[in-house]
C-alpha cells in the first residue's frame, strides 16, 4: 500500500472518529429563565404563595400572608389591600357595609398582605354601615361574635380610640344611650360596653374589660373580643392569649342566666375615630373563633406549614436532557427552599405523582431528566416563628438540546420491475436510532405515494438496504434518506444526498 492510501484511510478513520464522539461537542446549550428582568409567567398553581418584591427590586415569589379570608360567618372585613384613589377610601371586602366617610391613609408597613391603613388621628377615622344582614346592621340580638384586628400604635396615648359604636334603645318607654368602643387607658386596651347587654343592671349596665398587657408603640399586635351566645362569656385576648374576661349572666358566673347583647337603633361604625398608628385586617365574624387550634396558628405572619408553586409545563424540543437550575433567592434564617423538577415527552396525562419529581439543588448536577416538557416546582417555608419569608426572583433552567443526528454518507437507488432497491452507510452518529425515507416525482419533492410501504416518509430500523415496491414502471422517483435519534424518533436530522431511479422490465 502507497504512502497516499495510507494517508487517505487515516483521514478517514480520524474524520469517522471524530463524528461518532463529537456529538457532545454539537449538542446545544439552552437556558430558559423564569423571573428576573421580565418578570414571572404564568403559573400552574400556587398555594400560600403571592408575588412581591425579590432581589434587585425584581418581582419575587414569597409566601403569603396569613391574612383573613371571607367566610360564611364574615360580618366585615377590610384587609385594606385595595384602596380606591377615585373615592379616597378602603372597601369592605365582604361587600356587607358601605363607606360614608373615610380619613384613613394606605401604609406599606403592614401585619398582613402588603398594605395596612394610617390613622393620623385627625379625622373620623373610616366610618361604615351595614347592611340589614350584619351585626351592626340591624336592630335585636346580635348572636355570638368576633371582632379582631392588628394594631401598631405610634404613641399609644390615654384616650385614644381604635372602635366605636353609639346609638340608643328604648327600655320600658326610656332612651338608653348604648356604647361599644375600644380605647387606650394606661397604655393598655380597654373595651367599653355601655347598656349593650339585656338585663345587666350591674354597675349601671357598663360592663369594662381591660387587658394586662401594655401596648408598646411600633409594634404589631393582633387584639380580639369574642362574646359567646351560648355561655354568655365575654373575652378579650392579644397575640392569642386571654387578657381579660367576664361572664354576662346575672351575679357574673357561668351557668347562670345570660345576659344576651341587644342593639337598639341601626347606627355607623367607626374604625380609628381618634387614634394615631397603622391598623391592619379589621374583621367582624358572626360567630367565636375555634379556641381548639394551637394558640399561635392564626396570629403568625406567614403560615408554618410554607406554600407552593409549580410552573406550567415548558415545550424544549423532544429529547431535551434538563442539566441544572441555577436559582436567585434571598433565604433569611431558618427559612427554607425546596426545589423539584421533572419532565415528559406529553404533559397531557401528568398528575401530581406522575411524572415523579426530583428535588434538586441550586447548580447541582441534575441526571435523568429528559423530555419534550420541563417542569419547575418549588416549596417555601418560614422560619419557626412564622415572621420571615424566603423569595425566589429567577430561575434558569439549564439544558442540553438534543442534536439531530447525521444522514447518511450515500445513497444509492437501484431501480427494477415496479421496485426500487435503496443502499445507504450507517450513519457514524451514535446517536442514531433509524431512518426515514422520503420520496417523490420530482426532484427535492418527497410526497410520494405510491409505495406499498405506503406514503413519504417511510420510517424503518436501523439498516442500510431497503425495497420499495409497488412503483410505477417508466415513472422516475427520487430518494433521500435521514436518520432519526434513538432518544427521541421525532428528532430527524438532515437529509442524505439525493438519488434517483426509473422503475421498469429489463
Amino acid at each position: 500500500m502507497n504512502a497516499d492510501k495510507k494517508i487517505i484511510i487515516f483521514l478517514c478513520f480520524c474524520l469517522a472518529f471524530w463524528l461518532i464522539l463529537g456529538w457532545n461537542c454539537f449538542a446545544e446549550s439552552k437556558t430558559i429563565v423564569l423571573g428576573g428582568k421580565t418578570g414571572w409567567p404564568e403559573l400552574s398553581s400556587k398555594e400560600g404563595v403571592t408575588f412581591g418584591t425579590g432581589r434587585f427590586g425584581y418581582e419575587a415569589v414569597e409566601l403569603s400572608t396569613n391574612a383573613r379570608s371571607i367566610t360564611g360567618e364574615t360580618d366585615l372585613l377590610l384587609d385594606f389591600e385595595n384602596f380606591d384613589a377615585a373615592r379616597d377610601t378602603f372597601d369592605d371586602n365582604s361587600g356587607h357595609y358601605t363607606v360614608q366617610s373615610n380619613s384613613l391613609l394606605r401604609s406599606p408597613k403592614s401585619a398582613m398582605g402588603h398594605y395596612s391603613a394610617l390613622s393620623r388621628g385627625n379625622g373620623k377615622g373610616l366610618v361604615l354601615r351595614g347592611n340589614s344582614e350584619t351585626i351592626f346592621g340591624r336592630s335585636g340580638g346580635t348572636g355570638s361574635w368576633t371582632i379582631e384586628f392588628w394594631l401598631c400604635p405610634a404613641i399609644a396615648e390615654n384616650g385614644e380610640k381604635v372602635f366605636e359604636w353609639h346609638s340608643s334603645r328604648i327600655v320600658n318607654n326610656y332612651v338608653s344611650f348604648q356604647r361599644i368602643e375600644a380605647c387606650f387607658f394606661n397604655n393598655r386596651m380597654q373595651w367599653n360596653f355601655t347598656n349593650v347587654f339585656d338585663g345587666m343592671t350591674d354597675n349601671n349596665g357598663e360592663v369594662t374589660l381591660l387587658s394586662y398587657s401594655a401596648l408598646i408603640p411600633n409594634k404589631w399586635s393582633h387584639h380580639e373580643i369574642s362574646y359567646d351566645e351560648e355561655s354568655g362569656l365575654l373575652e378579650c385576648k392579644i397575640d392569642s392569649r386571654v387578657e381579660a374576661l367576664k361572664y354576662i349572666t346575672e351575679g357574673g358566673r357561668e351557668g347562670k342566666t345570660i345576659c344576651q347583647p341587644v342593639l337598639g337603633e341601626v347606627a355607623s361604625i367607626s374604625i380609628a375615630p381618634a387614634y394615631t398608628g397603622c391598623v391592619d385586617d379589621f374583621r367582624i365574624l358572626s360567630k367565636v373563633t375555634d379556641s381548639s387550634q394551637p394558640q399561635n396558628l392564626n396570629y403568625d405572619r406567614y403560615k408554618i406549614d410554607g406554600g407552593r408553586f409549580e410552573s406550567l409545563p415548558i415545550m424544549v424540543t423532544p429529547g431535551s436532557v434538563m442539566n441544572s437550575l441555577q436559582v436567585l433567592d434571598n433565604v433569611p434564617a431558618q427559612t427554607e427552599i425546596r426545589y423539584y423538577v421533572r419532565a415528559g415527552d406529553n404533559f397531557y396525562n401528568w398528575d401530581e405523582k406522575e411524572p415523579s419529581w426530583v428535588q434538586v439543588k441550586n447548580l447541582e448536577q441534575i441526571k435523568g431528566v429528559r423530555g419534550r416538557y420541563f417542569q419547575i416546582a418549588a416549596d417555601l417555608f418560614p422560619d419557626g416563628a412564622g415572621r420571615h419569608t424566603p423569595s425566589v426572583t429567577e430561575i434558569k433552567i439549564n439544558y442540553t438540546q438534543v442534536p439531530p443526528p447525521t444522514a447518511p454518507f450515500r445513497v444509492k437507488a437501484i431501480p427494477g420491475d415496479g421496485i426500487v432497491d435503496l443502499s445507504w452507510s450507517y450513519s457514524v452518529d451514535e446517536n442514531a436510532g433509524g431512518y426515514y425515507i422520503f420520496y417523490g416525482n420530482r426532484p427535492g419533492e418527497y410526497l410520494g405515494t405510491d409505495a406499498d410501504q405506503g406514503p413519504s416518509p417511510i420510517k424503518v430500523d436501523n439498516i442500510t438496504s431497503f425495497r420499495l415496491t409497488g412503483l410505477r414502471n417508466g415513472a422516475i422517483y427520487y430518494f433521500a434518506v435521514s436518520t432519526y435519534s434513538k432518544d427521541e424518533e421525532r428528532i430527524s436530522g438532515n437529509l442524505s444526498n439525493e438519488a434517483d431511479a426509473r422503475p421498469g422490465r429489463r
